[in-house]
This record gives C-alpha cells, structure tokens and sequence, in this order.
C-alpha cells in the first residue's frame, strides 16, 4: 500500500449521528483514501484514542452534529494520555453531498493534494495549509504534471464563506464533498 493511501487517520461522528452525517463521513472517506472510518456507538474521546492505537493511527478526526447535520469538525492527535485537540476546530455551515453532485459513474480516489490557494485571504491560506499538515497531504500548484488524481481546493463563496472542495482532475469535474465552513477557531 502506498504512503498516499495508508490509513493515518480515524475518521468517525459525534455520540447520536443522524444519516446525513453517517453519509457525510462516507463521503470523506472515499474523498480521502488515508481515512479509515468507524462507527462510534458509545465511545468516549478515551475509548477513540484507545481505539486509534489498536489500529495504528496518529490522529482522529470527529465529525459532531449541529440542527442534525454536520456542524463541526474537531481535529485530535493521539497523544499517551488520550486524545490531544489541535487548530483549528471547524465549524460547517452546509455540506453537499457526492450523490448530490449527478455524476453517473462513482468516482474512486487513488491519490490526492491540496491546490495551494493564491487569494488573497490569509484565512484561506491559514486554514487550507492547517489542514494539508494534519491530513498528511503534499500541496501542488496545480497544472503541473499530477501524479495525483483528486485535489482538495480551498475558495472563497459569494458570501465570503470559506468553501472546501474535492476535484477529480482526470474529468476536470467537483465531486464532493463540498463543505462550506462557518468559521474556524483557532484557540482552542
């Protein structure tokens, strides 16, 4: 298995996931290949860090609900005593999800990296590069020979909205998930 597709990373929801959240998580797993995902079930943050060391995994990404859909996303790396929360913590204003998107064939990711963002919004840049460093992505330029096959891509919306998208380069096509984010907190 190669280092891009290595699972690094536990990906799994809040206490009571609804099914949009549950397809969320679905979504973000075939979105990125180094996620391996579990149902949580009644699982504490203790019982998730201990869960991660069986597996061999570094980090744990938990995906809580808000109003019943995805709300927020907090980042943790599994330290001796348990799980660690790291920057930022990111709060989600609306996802769209794959199946939402039409696409007549299922998309599978062998390969990603994140589209470095050249805006000139430096919470973009913050977030986008936060991000690629906890995920354990390489950042391309993009248009330059790829040897990866999907890119995440960080823009700004109309609304000013931080918005976080996954791009298969071989049909030049957004495949989701697309998250739109609320905000990001960087205290934590």
């Amino acid at each position: 298995m190669s280092r891009q597709n290595e699972k690094r990373i536990l990906l799994t929801t809040s206490l009571r996931p609804t099914r949009r959240m549950r397809t969320f998580c679905r979504d973000l797993m075939h979105a990125m290949p180094h996620l391996e995902r579990i149902n949580r079930g009644k699982l504490s943050l203790q019982g998730l860090a201990e869960e991660a060391m069986e597996r061999g995994l570094t980090k744990v990404l938990v995906v809580d609900r808000w109003k019943g859909g995805p709300g927020r996303m907090r980042l943790y790396k599994v330290g001796g005593e348990g799980l660690i929360q790291v920057p930022p913590q990111i709060y989600i204003k609306g996802v769209k999800l794959r199946r939402e998107f039409g696409l007549k064939r299922r998309v599978t990711v062998r390969s990603l990296a994140v589209r470095r963002y050249t805006g000139d919004d430096k919470g973009v840049r913050r977030l986008s590069e936060a991000l690629a460093d906890f995920l354990e992505i390489p950042f391309t330029e993009g248009g330059e020979d790829a040897t990866y096959d999907t890119e995440i891509r960080f823009s700004l919306d109309n609304s000013q909205r931080i918005r976080w998208t996954f791009f298969y380069i071989p049909w030049m096509v957004e495949v989701g998930p697309r998250i739109t984010l609320s905000h990001a907190v960087w205290d934590i």
